[in-house]
């Protein structure tokens, strides 16, 4: 009908233009036929010209369900479509926008550039990187093929030019996985591939922060992977250190891990504030049975520990395809001199930028060394996850010295300046060292920064 209507256009220049346009699109096959529908002919009104006929047939197909939505600046069909209960699915193109955002992946991850977001078509199946995969696997080159066809997203480190030093292919599911015993359907992230050969820079810890954000953006709560027991296996000692747990076997006799992001509150029965952390990062226990302090930080301190900051300068280093170690882990190292006594394990740390003055990152301690005078004993604490270097701890360790270690969580969302916390009377003055918060300021930061609620418990 929409195609007939167009071939009556006079304007032949416009015709053709539009004939050809919907070329494109393809049709609905044999649609409904409201003709005989007389109820539905007395709520949209008769048509009084062969435009409102075809607008009719249109509505009908949205109303019969033969289709999900129709998207149309048209005041008369959204007028119809108020009348026959429809209104939801009849969508001006603003309003499709918002619908589809939330059936799209999002992808928006802040990388560090030596980590390249890319397609898994674009990778060389005969890199040496791929040579264990493919004896474990037989099937694994007609396995590569086909999520090379579908598209398949994946994050990528080359050590050198061309060789692939490590590798997270991921794709996102809503099914039943089929272990013993079965997991029901559910939204989760899948790790398809997860191998790192580049050691000591940390990267199978940022390959699980960035799962972790994917599941985040596409309001996902859950992440898991299949994988072969090795003697000594890595890999298992790495996801089990960050939440993921052993739940099934599948067909093939490889051991399913599942992540939990987001736990129930019968799972929360029994568990310390830490053990909130460790099983279920980034979920976090902030009642008022832990404290909460703001620490200061320097901006290029803040910078090396946190990369996945957006507002933060990358430097030349990292654009060559460098890591800065300390910025991939998720449990990090912070050190000072401050007197303070009562930080204790599943505590609440916020760090505020003291150049840049404002609030900006939440973490949560794991552990607290007081009164470190010896070097080696300060470096051995905080090993690759600090931005100090060894000579810069030795000047540090001349004077009794705080070590905090703490898992790095959220950037605030909105960060709060430092009129805005003194306004609310959050803090007064700009903090020099670590100070401790009220439990209602940090409610306060809590609202005025845009913490996700769904990740915080009390």
């Amino acid at each position: 009908l929409s195609r007939d209507e167009i071939t009556h256009d006079s304007n032949l220049h416009r015709r053709e233009i539009m004939l050809s346009k919907i070329q494109s699109y393809p049709s609905l096959i044999n649609p409904p036929n409201p003709t005989h529908d007389s109820e539905y002919l007395r709520i949209v009104s008769s048509e009084k010209n062969s435009h409102e006929l075809v607008d009719n047939h249109i509505i009908y197909a949205i109303y019969r369900d033969a289709t999900d939505y129709l998207i149309t600046e048209d005041k008369g069909i959204h007028k119809k479509a108020s009348k026959l209960g429809i209104d939801s699915r009849i969508l001006l193109i603003s309003e499709a926008l918002i619908v589809f955002q939330g059936h799209i992946q999002k992808d928006s991850l802040t990388s560090p550039p030596a980590l390249k977001n890319d397609l898994v078509y674009n990778l060389n199946i005969n890199d040496p990187f791929f040579n264990s995969l493919k004896s474990e696997y037989p099937e694994f080159k007609a396995w590569f093929v086909k999520i090379s066809k579908e598209g398949r997203k994946c994050l990528v480190h080359y050590k050198g030019e061309e060789e692939i030093g490590a590798l997270l292919i991921y794709k996102l599911e809503d099914e039943i996985i089929d272990t013993s015993p079965p997991l029901p359907k559910k939204k989760r992230v899948k790790l398809s591939t997860f191998k790192v050969t580049q050691l000591g820079y940390k990267i199978g810890e940022l390959f699980i922060k960035q799962a972790v954000d994917i599941a985040v953006l596409n309001n996902i709560s859950e992440i898991y992977l299949t994988h072969f027991i090795q003697p000594s296996d890595r890999l298992s000692e790495l996801i089990t250190e960050f939440g993921f747990y052993k739940c099934g076997i599948n067909q093939r006799g490889e051991e399913v891990y599942l992540k939990k992001l987001i736990p129930e509150k019968d799972e929360l029965l029994g568990l310390s504030p830490f053990d909130i952390t460790k099983r279920f990062f980034p979920s976090y226990y902030d009642g008022e049975s832990v404290n909460k302090y703001v620490v200061p930080i320097r901006p290029n301190y803040h910078s090396r520990l946190f990369t996945n900051y957006t507002d933060r300068q990358r430097t030349l280093e990292e654009y060559a395809g460098y890591f800065i170690v300390e910025g991939n882990t998720i449990k990090k190292a912070y050190i000072c001199h401050s007197p303070i006594k009562r930080l204790a394990q599943g505590d609440i740390i916020i760090f505020y930028i003291s150049g840049r003055k404002r609030l900006v990152t939440i973490g949560i301690v794991e552990a607290v060394y007081t009164n470190l005078r010896d070097s080696q004993t300060i470096a051995k604490q905080v090993g690759k996850r600090t931005v100090y270097t060894l000579k810069e701890i030795e000047k540090i360790a001349e004077r009794s010295s705080l070590v905090i270690l703490f898992w790095q969580y959220f950037h605030l969302s909105s960060p709060i300046s430092l009129t805005v916390l003194n306004s609310k009377n959050i803090i007064r003055g700009a903090p020099m060292s670590i100070r401790q918060l009220s439990d209602s300021a940090y409610q306060q930061i809590k609202e005025v920064g845009g913490i996700d609620q769904r990740f915080t418990f009390n």
